[in-house]
């Protein structure tokens, strides 16, 4: 069965419609439910994300503007557009993953809030540095700053575990997530209204001033801006031993003992998150090949399977999630969804047409519901306070790095051995998670039933 077309049906926009309007009404009901401390962070996160993501979309368009259709030489090397993208996207993912334990470290020793406001500025800097770039190395400059602040997602979820009781962690971290999914979304759509905005004469009178492309890095300097003092205003700081003059493990000593002890439940735990989200995300490189090439999903209308696992993934984390905590408890959960997921990768080769390939995308959504907040929750529970924006700071490098490595494994098994390797691939890697996870249960919240 053929999907070439629905993206302009009217039933499909129909449908969108409605789950659109189901989804806000989910959120709004739910909303009134969540602590105060916590929806600011939300708001905070959410923010956030919706100014990285107005960024993103337009990378390729801006190194193409500075380096011409044809790239450059550097030191008699010929780089094309397609390399030159990959290493200025690069730069932000690789200064992130170096400094993501710093922040946290950072903010086991001196507190959450100002770890997170000095990396909102930096944000901020980076976004004006993009908006006013002349050349490609200020490009990338902008990208190592932005990727230098923004290593702070460690120290948010670091923010919700000081902030929330241990049972009550999977289900806020759920929400977390959620609200960073919504910004995901609603990012790319403020960045082609800012595109716009830089087009239009913003001088009353005879005289004419246009942003031109800087309005979008000038539009999400504003918003980190006012991320940062809403920050400033409603965020409290939730650390409050950060004074203690117990020595910490440095970075870099963390990052070993992760490899060389890796029987420890934190070690594991890591490896569980990293291994399973590379091998989930990685394959998404190659997800519109494997549709169009199976299916013969097209530009116009892959957006589907995007509204529907985005919908899918806002609903189980809202409404699913915290009672699936209260009933099993996280490490069976957290089990419970690398079944899913690894169940959803191994079908989506497997279906013979749309309805079944249907189900099994339904399941990728609800494996990495159950398994990454319950996995981030239990890590928070094995590591002592005083460590713990450390901990979720090299969560984020390792499953960082792994999100660098995975894409090209799957694209390379796609070209070399056949459409259906990279799931074969990444089911077979994330079951095998299932093995780290033995004995976890003696961390878990005690279920209610």
């Amino acid at each position: 069965m053929q999907l070439t077309a629905t993206g302009q049906s009217p039933w499909l926009l129909g449908l969108a419609g409605i789950v659109g309007a189901g989804l806000l009404y989910v959120l709004i009901q739910e909303v009134r439910k969540i602590p105060a401390r916590l929806f600011t962070l939300m708001a905070t996160a959410f923010l956030d994300m919706a100014g990285v993501l107005m960024i993103i979309p337009l990378m390729p368009f801006y190194v193409k503007e500075l380096a011409g259709d044809d790239g450059v030489r550097i030191f008699g090397v010929s780089l094309g557009i397609g390399t030159l993208i990959g290493i200025i996207v690069s730069a932000f993912t690789i200064a992130q993953l170096a400094s993501a334990p710093m922040w946290g470290r950072y903010s086991d020793k001196h507190g959450r809030r100002p770890a997170l406001l000095i990396a909102l500025g930096a944000s901020a800097i980076s976004y004006l540095i993009f908006g006013f770039a002349t050349s490609l190395v200020v490009l990338f400059l902008s990208r190592l700053v932005q990727g230098a602040g923004g290593g702070t997602v460690g120290v948010i979820q670091a923010y919700v575990a000081d902030s929330t009781e241990p049972a009550d962690r999977a289900r806020a971290l759920g929400w977390l997530s959620a609200a960073t999914n919504l910004g995901v979304a609603l990012g790319p759509v403020l960045g082609s209204l800012a595109v716009t905005l830089g087009q239009q004469d913003l001088w009353p009178g005879a005289s004419e001033y246009r942003m031109g492309r800087a309005a979008p890095g000038v539009v999400a300097a504003l918003l980190c801006l006012t991320t940062m003092g809403f920050a400033w205003k409603y965020l409290k700081e939730s650390r409050h031993d950060h004074v203690s003059d117990k020595p910490r493990p440095s970075s870099r000593a963390a990052a070993w003992r992760v490899l060389s002890h890796s029987s420890e439940p934190a070690s594991r735990l890591i490896l569980i998150y990293a291994i399973a989200i590379g091998a989930f995300q990685g394959v998404n490189t190659v997800l519109a090949l494997f549709l169009n090439r199976r299916f013969g999903v097209t530009a116009q209308s892959i957006g589907v399977f995007f509204m529907y696992i985005g919908a899918i993934s806002v609903f189980t984390r809202v409404l699913l999630l915290g009672r699936a905590v209260d009933h099993f408890g996280e490490a069976r959960l957290s089990r419970i969804g690398i079944t899913l997921l690894t169940v959803g990768l191994l079908g989506m080769p497997l279906a013979p047409n749309i309805g079944v390939l249907a189900i099994a995308v339904a399941l990728l959504p609800l494996g990495t519901a159950f398994t990454f907040p319950c996995v981030t929750a239990l890590l928070s529970r094995v590591i002592p306070n005083t460590e713990r924006g450390l901990y979720m700071g090299l969560q984020q490098t390792f499953g960082g790095a792994s999100r660098v490595i995975a894409p090209l494994f799957f694209g390379w098994s796609f070209d070399a051995i056949g459409t259906s390797a990279p799931y074969f691939f990444s089911a077979s890697f994330v079951a095998a998670t299932l093995l780290l996870g033995i004995g976890m249960d003696r961390y878990s919240a005690k279920p209610t039933s």
